[in-house]
């Protein structure tokens, strides 16, 4: 099988010789690759580029940004996604079951086994876990700020965007349709939109229970102040939500959301995008293949 080795080498946790580490790991399970670091900005590029020239297997080495750039461009190729997380955040990889250890990760690939999940899409934009508007992605722009401006830790910077973001604190007035039937008009500090249903109780919060629902998760957090969104957050953690806290809506698979707005701050697995209104989100049943346990 020819393969081609993506390794983003601005995860949080690849490391100057993570080429080596990578090509080392997958050569241990009878996988030979080409192995080449990527500047984030190309790795959807260089993954299409890839699989035009016929590579079957396209590897992901990297965090969740790094598996989403890869996945979007395999999409409607013959090539199957591989995935070696190397990043901060690799919330695909634990829910579909592959280790954090990369030798334990590359035998996930040289084993073989293939596994056809959905993804879901905002406008022209593939997104593999999650996609937000409103508090979220504030907090992840200011995060993500800190970390390039000032050179701050990722726990520091996480702890300081999160007292400015609530700091911060409005609503959003938007307009819901689902699937082009049903529109509402709602005010919301937080809409958040899933690849398949998220959960939020303690100890499973941010985990799935199916990557092939064919669903949208679709959460929208009701109107309240910074003490009663904090209260809410925190009674989600404990499993112990409130009807009044938020707003699960059922059977999802198409999404649009208007705004008076001419610009949203939209975060899309881990990044933020300005983004003109309406976005439009949707599933893609079974879009993706990937190497995965079964």
């Amino acid at each position: 099988m020819t393969a081609v080795a993506l390794v983003n080498a601005a995860a949080g946790s690849a490391g100057e010789d993570a080429c080596d580490r990578v090509a080392a790991a997958l050569g241990k399970v009878g996988m030979p690759a080409t192995v080449e670091a990527v500047p984030p900005d190309q790795l959807a590029a260089r993954a299409e580029a890839a699989a035009l020239a016929g590579a079957e297997l396209v590897i992901a080495a990297g965090g969740d940004g790094t598996v989403s750039a890869v996945a979007g461009a395999l999409l409607g190729t013959k090539a199957v996604l591989g995935i070696l997380p190397l990043g901060t955040l690799n919330h695909l990889a634990r829910d579909l079951g592959i280790s954090f250890d990369l030798e334990q990760a590359a035998a996930v690939i040289g084993a073989g086994q293939q596994r056809v999940i959905d993804v879901a899409r905002l406008d022209d934009r593939i997104f593999v876990n999650n996609s937000a508007i409103g508090l979220y992605p504030l907090f992840v722009a200011d995060r993500e700020g800190q970390e390039q401006r000032l050179g701050r830790s990722k726990r520091l910077s996480m702890f300081v965007a999160g007292l400015r973001t609530l700091a911060r604190f409005h609503h959003h007035r938007l307009t819901l349709s689902v699937d082009g039937q049903r529109s509402e008009t709602i005010e919301t500090p937080l809409l958040f939109v899933g690849n398949n249903d998220y959960r939020f109780d303690l100890g499973k919060a941010g985990r799935r229970d199916s990557l092939v629902d064919g669903r949208l998760g679709v959460v929208v957090m009701r109107p309240t102040g910074r003490a009663g969104f904090f209260l809410a957050m925190i009674r989600a953690l404990a499993g112990r939500s409130r009807p009044g806290d938020m707003i699960r809506l059922e059977n999802v698979q198409r999404l649009t959301v208007a705004s008076r707005r001419s610009r949203l701050t939209v975060s899309i697995d881990g990044e933020t995008r300005l983004l003109a209104p309406p976005l439009d989100y949707r599933i893609e049943p079974g879009a993706l293949r990937l190497f995965a346990p079964g």
